[in-house]
């Protein structure tokens, strides 16, 4: 028995699970309630990594799969702190806490996951409605998955009447509900209805689920400080593990090595001085999946030619929510009854449909007749004065009017994507806002300077890329891509194929 649990309590029976990542597992029967709901089930048919299954025959896991992964991996980091230090008082409600929300944490993610919120919805928003008496929501300008997560998660319980369950298990809904919707948004929820900040030491406690005293609990699912978190533990070993890549990052390891220590009046999750380079390490392998697998130029093809298949037949599907409601493609969102039946399998039905040549997008995916690929910029360094990588509206503008040579009608012939690669934080060191502890005195954490770590550590931690694909098959393409050399050279970007 772990220090810091209560030897008298009765533990309710758990089911275990074979997971192909983390092995035999166990869950607490609450989590298995919420697993065999209709909102949560919904996740089987969502794909992971969105399009990657076409480029990795490999990639075929779920978020389903996933969100039980970081329900176990929020649960053991939990224990392990309170294990090493019963002064911190967690309790079985804070533990049971953390696992839903790492459960949970997903559910708002729309089908072949990012693709849906990121590039779908953001094109669809642009797009002029068809009912002119309908006014677009100034919510959904900003609108992410996690915001969904949050009311797929009120939905569950509701539809799935689990109020008296979770009360039967201690919990409280003024405070633990509460507190499982913070763990899962990564900040208080006052941010969803007036946009504030998240705010900084120096301003009153912001969240209503736990005291300050617990500040250190709002770091294990979904850490904004430094993006060091079980989310990430488990999609790191689970994607490599599916896409037959090496992780070098061990969450095991790291469990063992890190302590809360109090930072500036607020307690934090802090880690041993020497596990610093396994840290770098860890945001190294994050940016080897973005590059090799999340946004590989074959990837971002196809994810692009989905988006186009839903947004020519986003006005078609007709989706039932509430009261009888019928929602589109785009606007399912707004409605959880209607977004639990949106997931991946949509693709299909638009294949087998003629909707507005949406099926013919999708046909040309499957019999590999992608968007040609006109290659990417990167800034070039020894340009004077392009020191800043970043890359403004305003240059992607002038390559958009490049490549129509004159001819308007042009521009819905290519896509030009913008590509960022980094550590997680754009172009921060994420390390400089992790804290460390030494062995000699492990209640004291401080951050460790660059300089202390390696000389070999990166200069930038952040690098843009434009990438431009054209979308007609039979188009010679190699007028637009001298246009794109053309551009490039004019511009103080390199233009390479790779």
């Amino acid at each position: 028995m772990a220090t810091g649990e209560d030897p008298t309590r009765n533990d309710p029976p758990k089911k275990l699970f074979n997971d192909s990542i983390h092995g035999n597992i166990e869950l607490h029967p609450l989590l298995v309630k919420i697993i065999d709901t209709p909102q949560f089930q919904r996740l089987r048919n969502i794909k992971q990594l969105g399009g990657c299954y076409y480029v990795y025959p490999g990639a075929s896991h779920n978020r389903f799969e996933h969100s039980i992964g970081v329900a176990h991996l929020a649960g053991e980091l939990a224990k392990s702190l309170r294990s090493r230090q019963p002064g911190l008082k967690i309790d079985d409600r804070d533990i049971l806490c953390v696992q839903i929300a790492g459960l949970c944490h997903d559910l708002g993610h729309g089908p072949f996951s990012h693709l849906y919120d990121t590039m779908f919805i953001p094109e669809a928003l642009k797009k002029p409605k068809d009912d002119p008496k309908d006014p677009k929501d100034p919510k959904d300008e900003k609108w992410q998955h996690e915001d969904a997560s949050i009311r797929m998660f009120d939905h569950l319980v509701e539809a799935n009447r689990l109020q008296s369950e979770m009360e039967n298990d201690g919990l409280e809904e003024e405070t633990d509900l509460i507190f499982i919707k913070e763990l899962i948004l990564g900040k208080p929820l006052s941010t969803l209805e007036n946009d504030a900040p998240v705010s900084t030491k120096d301003e009153p406690w912001p969240y209503k689920g736990r005291a300050e005293d617990k500040s250190f609990l709002y770091e294990i699912v979904a850490n904004k400080l430094n993006g060091i978190d079980v989310d990430k533990f488990d999609y790191f070993a689970r994607d490599c593990h599916h896409l037959g890549m090496k992780n070098n990052f061990d969450h095991l390891r790291y469990f063992m090595c890190v302590r809360v220590c109090e930072v500036d009046g607020r307690k934090h999750i802090c880690c041993r001085d020497k596990e610093v380079d396994n840290l770098y390490g860890m945001f190294q392998t994050r940016n080897r999946l973005h590059r090799r697998a999340y946004q590989h130029k074959v990837n971002k093809n196809i994810e692009i030619m989905i988006k186009d298949a839903f947004l020519k037949a986003d006005s078609y599907i007709k989706i039932s929510g509430s009261n009888g409601e019928m929602f589109t493609l785009s606007t399912a969102k707004n409605d959880m009854e209607a977004y639990t039946k949106l997931t991946d399998q949509v693709f299909e039905k638009i294949l087998h449909e003629e909707i507005n040549g949406a099926s013919d997008i999708l046909k040309r995916i499957l019999s590999r007749k992608l968007y040609k690929y006109l290659g990417q910029a990167k800034r070039n360094p020894d340009q004077p004065g392009e020191q800043n990588e970043e890359i403004t509206a305003e240059a992607i503008e002038t390559l958009k009017t490049a490549l129509t040579s004159g001819i308007p009608d042009r521009r819905q012939d290519f896509e030009v994507c913008v590509v960022r690669f980094d550590y997680g934080m754009r172009d921060m060191d994420p390390i400089q806002n992790v804290y460390f502890y030494t062995k000699s005195d492990p209640t004291t954490a401080s951050r460790i300077p660059r300089a202390q770590v390696s000389r070999l550590l990166p200069e930038r931690f952040s690098e843009k890329i434009i990438r431009v694909y054209w979308k007609k098959p039979d188009d010679d393409t190699a007028v637009p891509k001298t246009l794109f050399e053309g551009w490039c050279e004019s511009k103080g970007f390199t233009h390479t194929m790779e």
